[in-house]
Order: structure tokens, then C-alpha cells, then sequence
């Protein structure tokens, strides 16, 4: 098959024929139709994974049909239209069996812990645990927004952040996740704060239900961008998303809530950059509430599939840019830098 893959971390990928992917026992081989291009995916290629040995191929939200299954599995058969969560359960460690497989102490990440999806065909483990069955109405390249980052926001914002309709969410970064937190809050009834520092990022946000844009780039530093977010929300914001990644937009999303406010962090904040200093004067005096989110596991899927089925939610307006494999090595070396907003689908074929 076809795939990109580096030999060297920040080395420059490569398309290239490789060896196609062979079904696990218990798990499944996909035949991708799109695959997303996430910030994800640049960390990987920095080294910011220990997880990661190259030489690799990265990729980690698609969607395609199933081609060949392993020993043992039960649920899936060749012609199977399909998703997966970007973290892998193994289903029968504890956290699995409470039901928090995105939290999984064996998880598997197609892209990290083996070779990913910016190839024709990709891999997953454990496939009963971890395939998502795709309705006949969601096409394959919305389908891919779903395994990561639409679907990381949707719990970021209903599960971990617990937004009630008429609350004021702000958002730290319009890019793909971003857009979804965007979407998805103001499905939810919220009033939502968006903040980039792109024009195209906050354009796309305001279509997506921001109420206020700012931009971040007409701002100093986290305390102006939070002080901004203060002043939009009457207070400060109810519950707030850094969904960038960066020490910046982390201060400047604890510091943009109101008193009992929760901070949900979606952006990676790996460590091979250093760990922020988060402003834990204000999080006492306020009784901040701060919480991460990795994603969600296969099971909640059903509700998300429902709504965007539904219209209400519309992850296929988030699209903005598609590519083959041959532009992926140009398009991934820019994932660190301001981007006009939106998700880049990749079509490997």
C-alpha cells in the first residue's frame, strides 16, 4: 500500500509502498477513505510521543470500510462501514469495565502505538471494543472528523464540562477541535466566546454560533485575552476549553472563568515542552474546577451519531480543505503555525 511515513522524527515524511497492514487476532483491517490531518499528528512527528518508533506512519481519526477481520472477532465482517476513537480500548482492564475506555491502562492510538491512517489501509485492535458501526447517512469524510476531534469536543464540552443551555463557554482556539467545542456549545443552548488568532478561524466560528469573536492577535498575552473574556461574559465564562494547547491559551483560559468556573483542557500539552505554570492562586480563591479530556469511548458514540444524523450537529461544514497523500509531508509541517481555521481531510486513494 501507500502510505506516509518518516524515518526520523521532524525528518521529512515520505510516500511510499509499504507493507499492507494484516488483521490481529481480535482485530481489524480498514480500508481508509478519509483520514484527518490534526495538530495531533505534528506532535508525533516532533517526538513528542514516547510511544512512537520510527520508522512510522502517523494518522489517527478516519473512516473507511472493514477489509479483513482477526481470530475472535464477532461483530464486524468485510463491507462494514466503520470508525474508531482515536484511543483503542482493551476492554477488560478496570477502567474499561467502569465503562472509561478512553482512559484504558492498555490503550492502543492507530498513529502512535503502531502505524497510522495516512495510508490506504490501517489497523485496530480489539475491534469489538473499539469499531464505531456508521450510518447509512453520514458519508465517510464527516465520518473521519468524528474519530478525534468532533468527537474529543463533544465530550470536552457535554460530559467533562457539563455545559447547560444559557451559560457563557469560551473557546481558547478555533481550529478543528475548536470549531467542534464551538458547534457543539451552541447546539447545547450555551452563549460562546471564541477566541484565535486567525481572521479566517474567528469567521468560521462566528458560523458555527460564536456570539463574540476576539482576536487574540489584537491582545497581550494571556491576562488581556482573559480580562477580554471577562468583559464579553459579564464576569468571566462558565466553563472554558483551551482547545490549542499551549501554556498562553492554558493561563488564559483558567483565568477567563467566573468564580466555581470549569476548565476542561483538550489541547496537548506535552511535556517535552515544559509544564505550564497555572495560576492555582486564582483556581483556590475561586473554587475553579479543572479537568481534562481524552477523547471518548466507542459505546458513547450512538448519541453523537444521532444528533449529527439529525442535523443539529453539522461536522462536514468544519471541512475545509482536502489533499491526496502526496501533499500530507507540506501540509503537516505547518500544523504549528495560525491556520485559517477548520479541518484538513486527507484522501489517501
Amino acid at each position: 500500500m501507500r502510505a506516509v511515513i518518516f524515518d526520523e522524527f521532524g525528518a521529512r515524511p515520505e510516500v511510499r509502498d509499504v507493507a499492507d497492514p494484516v488483521p490481529p487476532s481480535g482485530g481489524a483491517v480498514i480500508r481508509v477513505e478519509a483520514t484527518g490531518l490534526c495538530r495531533s499528528d505534528w506532535h508525533g512527528w516532533q517526538g513528542h510521543d514516547p510511544d512512537i518508533r520510527p520508522p512510522h506512519v502517523p494518522g489517527h481519526e478516519f473512516a473507511g470500510v472493514v477489509t479483513a477481520v482477526g481470530a475472535g472477532v464477532r461483530g464486524w465482517r468485510p463491507g462494514d462501514r466503520v470508525t474508531a476513537p482515536f484511543v483503542c480500548a482493551c476492554g477488560q482492564c478496570p477502567a474499561c469495565l467502569a465503562g472509561d475506555q478512553q482512559v484504558c491502562e492498555r490503550q492502543t492510538q492507530p498513529g502512535f502505538t503502531h502505524w497510522g491512517s495516512f495510508a490506504e489501509y490501517v489497523a485496530v485492535r480489539n475491534a469489538d471494543v473499539n469499531l464505531v458501526r456508521l450510518p447509512d447517512e453520514l458519508d465517510h469524510p464527516a465520518a473521519a472528523a468524528l474519530g478525534c476531534r468532533f468527537a474529543t469536543a463533544f465530550r470536552a464540552v457535554v460530559s467533562q464540562g457539563r455545559v447547560a443551555a444559557g451559560e457563557w463557554v469560551a473557546v481558547h482556539g478555533c481550529g478543528g477541535v475548536g470549531l467542534s467545542a464551538v458547534m457543539i456549545a451552541a447546539a447545547c443552548g450555551a452563549q460562546v466566546v471564541a477566541v484565535d488568532v486567525a481572521p479566517g478561524a474567528l469567521e468560521l466560528a462566528r458560523s458555527c454560533g460564536a456570539t463574540v469573536c476576539l482576536d487574540g492577535s489584537a491582545l497581550t498575552g494571556p491576562d488581556a485575552v482573559a480580562a477580554a473574556v471577562r468583559e464579553a461574559t459579564g464576569g468571566g465564562a462558565h466553563l472554558s476549553l483551551d482547545a490549542l494547547g499551549s501554556h498562553a491559551t492554558c493561563t488564559a483560559s483558567i483565568e477567563s472563568l467566573r468564580r466555581r468556573g470549569r476548565h476542561v483542557q483538550v489541547g496537548l500539552l506535552p511535556a517535552a515542552q515544559g509544564r505550564p505554570a497555572l495560576p492555582m492562586d486564582r483556581v483556590i480563591a475561586f473554587e475553579l474546577e479543572l479537568r481534562g479530556s481524552h477523547g471518548m469511548p466507542a459505546h458513547a458514540y450512538p448519541e453523537l451519531l444521532r444528533l449529527v444524523t439529525a442535523g443539529v450537529l453539522r461536522p462536514a461544514e468544519l471541512i475545509t480543505r482536502t489533499v491526496g497523500l502526496a501533499e500530507v509531508p507540506d501540509a503537516l509541517a505547518t500544523m504549528d503555525r495560525p491556520a485559517s481555521g477548520g479541518m484538513c481531510l486527507i484522501h489517501p486513494r
